[in-house]
């Protein structure tokens, strides 16, 4: 069970004699095993809404509730895949791995056994003693990725994980995260700027408007996926070319276009 649920969530930056309101009445519900997209401008609370579901962060206002109790602080049942990869460089692809499982207090034998899985599961077997400035940057996302995975959260939360990484590593690691996410299903909040990333990955994306932040719109994807076998094609740029997901990438982009002509009107 991992669902979310933002509950009239509103965020105020400030004091009595000033400041402003970032967030305001936010309702969004992203059900068990869901993998939910974010998009909106910059500036809109994106990763913001991501930190109160972390628990790095509380709203002003509103409440955040993960399986129906409300966050308070950060706990092992959410792990987060950050943009930078902050893998700590004196320890091997192994060790990094296992620092989650060692901080919650895992017994060694179960951690051997599900560091192994994770390797295999993330094809990093091979590297396993490799350390982080020895892969390239897509790899040690990847990294990233297996240490907040091993785990096994009911949450996951990703806030622009692959924005850091070139173009083609990019879509490498996109293609990574489908399989990983059909296989293995979690529940899923994931920020990108990236409309073509949140359309290829997600089951649902919510479209924000900003000034102050809110949920403007959210586009059913799954069932369109679905009907139209997307998952069939291995290859991202073969989905890209289906009708069915450029029409999903228009109506997005569009959405998106109509808050920045608002903002710079």
């Amino acid at each position: 069970m991992g669902a979310i649920r933002f509950d009239d969530v509103g965020r105020f930056y400030g004091n009595k004699t000033g400041g402003f309101q970032a967030l305001k009445g936010v309702n969004l519900e992203i059900s068990d095993k869901e993998f939910m997209a974010v998009v909106g401008p910059s500036g809109c609370g994106k990763t913001t809404l991501l930190r109160f579901v972390a628990g790095f962060d509380r709203p002003s206002s509103g409440t955040v509730s993960v399986n129906g109790i409300r966050v308070t602080k950060p706990g092992p049942d959410r792990a987060v895949v950050f943009q930078q990869f902050a893998l700590m460089p004196w320890k091997t692809v192994r060790e990094n791995i296992d620092l989650g499982l060692r901080n919650i207090g895992i017994a060694r034998a179960e951690r051997q056994s599900r560091i192994a899985a994770t390797l295999q599961l993330m094809n990093l077997t091979g590297h396993a003693d490799a350390f982080p400035h020895q892969l390239s940057g897509g790899m040690q996302q990847r990294v990233s990725i297996a240490r907040a995975w091993v785990l096994d959260p009911e949450v996951l939360l990703m806030d622009e994980p692959f924005g850091a990484l070139d173009a083609q590593t990019r879509v490498v690691m996109q293609e990574e995260l489908v399989r990983l996410a059909r296989r293995n299903p979690r529940t899923v909040m994931f920020i990108t700027h990236a409309v073509e990333e949140a359309v290829y990955l997600a089951d649902r994306v919510a479209i924000m408007a900003r000034q102050p932040g809110r949920i403007k719109e959210i586009i059913d994807i799954r069932p369109i996926r679905e009907a139209e076998g997307w998952d069939a094609h291995e290859k991202i740029e073969d989905v890209m070319d289906l009708e069915s997901f450029v029409h999903l990438r228009t109506r997005i982009w569009r959405s998106l276009r109509e808050e920045k002509a608002m903002e710079l009107a």
